[in-house]
Formats: C-alpha cells, structure tokens, sequence
C-alpha cells in the first residue's frame, strides 16, 4: 500500500510539471488567441477529460451538499478568478517573472495556516520557506520593469492577487473534510470555473479564429491535459495529503520548471541572478519537503 505522504508527493510532481509548464504554453497560445477563449477551452477540455475517467472507471458522483462549498470555493478562487487574472496578467508580463509572481502563495498561506489551522511549521520548515522565499526576491527584482508603465504595474499586481485567491482555495481545502475523493470533486470545480471564464470571453473577448495548426493543436492538448485536468487532480491531492507548507512551498517548483522552459523555448535570459534564484528555491523546496523525524505529517 502507498502511504498518503506518498500519494501528496506524487501528486505534487505532477501539479508542478503540469502547472510549471502551463505559463510559458499560455504565453505563446496568447499570441494567436484571445485570452480568455484560451482559458475556458483548456478548462473545459481538463473536465471533460476527467468526466470521461470517472465515468469509465465506474466513480462518476454528484458532489454531496456537505462537499458543495468546496466545489465552489475552488472552482471560484483557485480557478476562474486566478486563471482570469493570469491571463491577462501575461499580456504584459514575460512567462518566467509572471509564474514567480503567481507562486508566492507561501506567504499569505503560511500566516493564515497557523491562524485559522492551527498549523505550527518547524523551525526547518521556517527555514525552507525563508530560503524559498528569497529566491522569489532573487528572482523577481523590482527595479528590473518599469514602474512608468501601467500595463506592467497592473499586471505584476494582478499575479499577486492571482496568489492571494490561490491562498483563500488552500486554506479551505485544508479545512474542509469532503466526502469525495478530489478526483471526483475535480471536473465539476473545473466546470464551474471554465462556465464562468466562458460568460467573460462572450462579454469581453472577440470570437477566437481556429487554424488547425500542429502549434494550435498542441497549446489546446498540452494546456487540457497536463496543464487542466492532470494539474488540477495533482493539486488538490497534494494539499489534502500533505501539510500545508509542504504543499504550498513545494508548489514553488512549478515557476522553476516554468522558468527553466521559458528560458529553453521562449529565449528568455538565464541570467546570474535567475540562476541564484532557482538554487535557492530548490534548496527551500528541499527544506520543507522532507519530513520532520518526530511527526508523520508536519
């Protein structure tokens, strides 16, 4: 039998390949669609897909009353209002800086982990994240984008909100004791969230024009797959199975990855600065993750 901190890890592996890659494909989906059009197809293809497994596999059930404020506060806070703003943060935003942005998760979550869950991280895991964290400072220096520019102000500070209601979703997650399992739970969350980005693409973008192009193709496969259904299945088991820092601070892999792609596929510069950062996150990483001697859990 695995264990359940086995499951979490795994689990956490997958959310940061699959939501580490998902910033640099948005970046380049967004040069040829509207941003939101992007976003609601990807959602929607990741429920689909899940619908579809869970149906095979015999496990397709309605969320009970008790799990349904869940459905909502995910569908809402982790997915369509952090995915809204992601999108049109990285209009302005290089990939690489905007997923850093977006991952500084760990700060609102740690405070409001120990307030609300009672949560008292040790002192290595105070460590880790204080390491991780400054390798987020590292990498994200403000003097580096122009303050002049609104665009740029706007979207820096729409991927801090993108955190913050990232935080609101993993505090309930870990408050909540649901009564189904997170891959049942996951393509109707996905749904409501996709449903909603889809009312704002009809108010607000234009209609999106399909090629069929192998890179069209590819941005819709990878960001449905990997980047929806995989990511979001990945993520909620990792913060129901792992404790809250842990899964929060190992999170922080996913802008490594995203960073590591950008700077491969999209020519952004590895700069000495960028290559600190990324130490020092993935000793953070390291801090955290492994587990205290005297606890099973954190």
């Amino acid at each position: 039998m695995i264990s359940s901190r086995s499951i979490g890890f795994i689990a956490l592996a997958g959310a940061i390949a699959g939501y580490g890659g998902l910033w640099p494909v948005s970046k380049t989906a967004l040069e040829f669609m509207p941003p939101f059009w992007y976003a609601s197809i990807r959602i929607l293809t990741g429920a689909v897909i899940l619908f579809t497994l869970l149906w095979i596999t015999g496990k397709l059930r309605w969320p009970t009353r008790h799990d349904v404020p869940l459905v909502l506060s995910v569908g809402v806070f982790m997915m369509a209002i952090y995915t809204l703003l992601m999108h049109i943060a990285l209009l302005y935003v290089d990939a690489g800086r905007a997923a850093l942005l977006g991952y500084t998760t760990p700060i609102w979550v740690l405070p409001a982990a120990y307030f609300f869950l009672k949560e008292r991280p040790s002192w290595r895991r105070l460590i880790g994240l204080i390491v991780a964290m400054c390798g987020l400072v590292v990498l994200f220096n403000p003097a580096t984008f122009d303050w002049s520019d609104a665009d740029v102000v706007i979207g820096n500070a729409m991927l801090l909100c993108c955190s913050i209601s990232w935080s609101i979703a993993i505090i309930h997650i870990r408050k909540h004791k649901p009564q189904r399992t997170p891959f049942q739970l996951a393509p109707f969350q996905l749904t409501l969230a996709g449903t909603l980005i889809a009312i704002m693409a009809l108010i607000f973008d234009p209609l999106p024009v399909f090629t069929g192009s192998m890179l069209e193709v590819g941005v819709f496969a990878y960001g449905g797959i990997m980047g929806t259904a995989v990511a979001m299945l990945s993520v909620t088991t990792a913060i129901r199975y792992l404790p809250t820092v842990v899964s929060t601070v190992g999170l922080l892999g996913a802008p490594v990855f995203a960073l590591t792609l950008s700077v491969v596929f999209l020519n952004e510069t590895l700069t000495f600065g960028l290559a600190a950062g990324l130490v020092l996150i993935l000793a953070g990483i390291g801090l955290v993750s492994v587990p205290d001697r005297r606890s099973s859990d954190g």
